[in-house]
């Protein structure tokens, strides 16, 4: 008989992520056979996991979407807050953001109901770059772009290097392998400048470009492949997924 932990059960089902299942758990949202669940704890073949009365033994096809998120979305996944990313994004089954874009900045960001992809994705050791357009509130100087480049000391840590391109006096691409709060606005800000627009233009492979802001598209059949290969999964034949690498967990 197989078992296992309460907060992967929930990423299996594409119900949410591991940390999003550690939360409803610490509220009390989740029941397995009947009791309170608690952190750590194991599902087994033919329990019962149930979230707000509501039981978790559904597993819908994966979904993947590219979103141009606009400026004042909120990333969150909790339906009170108001212009929450779910609402503003109205897809018709329940699926979460991989990571978050600040409310007060705009771009692509991606989401989905599969849990497995949101954890590696997550993981900062994997290194997956992400870009943005960022437009400062006053002309650059000479070697402010090699600083940022060569990593900025923000709340008492160095950032990671990144790349950076210029764009003209106050505009330039950067591409990050971290993705730190408010990263890009701390390290300017550090640095004598303020950022006064800042757009993501691409999250790995896929780019933003096309996708107008508050629109939604699936990714396509070669840049879902491509994501999965980039997380260590592969897609399986028929229902769901295999590890790209023996005994690789998720």
């Amino acid at each position: 008989m197989s078992t296992v932990r309460i907060n992967k059960y929930f990423t299996q089902q594409g119900f949410c992520s591991r940390r999003a299942a550690d939360q409803l758990i610490e509220q009390g949202r989740v029941r397995l056979n009947g009791r309170v669940a608690v952190l750590g704890d194991q599902v087994k073949d033919g329990d019962v996991v149930s979230v707000d009365g509501r039981v978790v033994d559904r597993t819908p096809p994966p979904v993947y979407l590219a979103y141009h998120k606009p400026i004042g979305v909120t990333c969150t996944t909790e339906l009170d807050v108001p212009g929450n990313i779910l609402h503003a994004v109205g897809y018709p089954e329940r699926i979460f953001p991989i990571g978050r874009l600040d409310k007060d900045s705009s771009g692509l960001i991606l989401l989905t109901n599969d849990g497995d992809v949101v954890n590696r994705l997550l993981r900062p050791e994997f290194g997956h770059e992400r870009e943005y357009v960022v437009t400062v509130d006053h002309p650059y100087e000479k070697g402010f772009l090699e600083k940022l480049e060569q990593g900025v000391r923000v709340l008492g840590r160095k950032t990671r290097p990144c790349r950076t391109r210029r764009v003209d006096r106050i505009s330039f691409r950067l591409t990050l392998t971290e993705g730190r709060n408010r990263q890009i606005r701390r390290m300017c800000l550090a640095l004598g400048y303020r950022v006064k627009r800042l757009v993501r233009v691409r999250v790995m492979h896929v780019p933003l470009r096309g996708l107008s802001a508050g629109r939604w598209r699936h990714l396509s059949h070669k840049e879902r492949e491509d994501l999965l290969a980039a997380v260590g999964l592969k897609q399986a034949t028929g229902e769901g997924r295999v590890s790209a690498a023996a005994g690789a967990g998720g």
